[in-house]
């Protein structure tokens, strides 16, 4: 992995946790929290969206929109635990 890799991968994983944040209102956990969580949201949005045999597309857009159900995913199992 390169560094421009690395460097988009952060990208959208700060975009995707953000976007969680805003979607799971209260369930933020700043920015560097929410770059995390939208990195590990990416990888469980790809594994769950593959699961179920759902395509969104290529690209970046994609790409944020796969992370960001992913975020919201985790962010919801993270509520869950918390409680």
């Amino acid at each position: 992995m390169g560094i421009e890799s690395l460097i988009v991968l952060l990208v959208i994983g700060a975009i995707a946790g953000w976007l969680a944040g805003v979607i799971m209102k209260g369930y933020g956990f700043g920015l560097i929290g929410n770059i995390a969580v939208g990195i590990v949201g990416a990888f469980l949005g790809n594994f769950i969206l593959g699961a179920i045999g759902l395509t969104i597309g290529g690209g970046i857009i994609a790409a944020i929109i796969r992370a960001t159900i992913g975020a919201v995913i985790l962010l919801f199992v993270i509520g869950l635990v918390k409680r």
